[in-house]
């Protein structure tokens, strides 16, 4: 819909410089510089289109606008962020916000050691804006790098985040 828009906006352009360069040889020196002026604002506002244009395009291929870790989610919201998690704690989340995706597949790939330890996909809805979160009950044992990958249903890496599974520092009772 915006590019026949865009396509019919950059015509008239063309057509209104054409038309100055084809009346500038009859107008006075100054009329013709404000007629110019007109055409250069005219460009001016057909390329800010264009950029606006190009935007909408860059949104429609969608991003994620966060993706972090949280020890839980409140009324799909994060209550925190992670960057290590203690194994006295045995459950973790990966919470993301996504932009310009409605109707795709998404996926959360969880990785540990170069092993694929789950994936967890999601058909994102309608509308501009979709979180979606995904979680992993962790054992004792698995300490060191986790990785999680977002991929799209075409198999494009998104998004990759890593949070460290560290042994939790035993209490000393004297």
């Amino acid at each position: 819909m915006s590019a026949p828009h865009f396509v019919s906006t950059g015509w008239m352009i063309r057509t209104t410089t054409v038309l100055i360069l084809l009346v500038g040889t009859v107008m006075s020196p100054l009329c013709f510089a404000e007629t110019a002026k007109g055409a250069v604002s005219q460009t001016q506002t057909a390329a800010a289109t264009a950029s606006a244009v190009a935007s909408s395009v860059e949104s429609k291929t969608g991003r994620i606008m966060r993706a972090l870790f949280t020890t839980a989610i409140v009324d799909r919201e994060p209550v925190d962020t992670l960057k290590t998690l203690s194994t006295d704690i045995n459950r973790v989340f990966f919470f993301t916000d996504l932009r310009g995706l409605g109707g795709q597949i998404v996926t959360h790939r969880w990785e540990y050691n170069g092993q694929i330890m789950a994936e967890i996909t999601f058909r994102v809805g309608v509308g501009a804006r979709w979180r979606v979160y995904s979680s992993k009950n962790l054992l004792p044992e698995w300490t060191g790098i986790w990785t999680v990958a977002v991929n799209s249903e075409s198999g494009e890496t998104l998004h990759t985040s890593t949070f460290e599974y560290v042994a939790a520092t035993p209490v000393i009772v004297e």
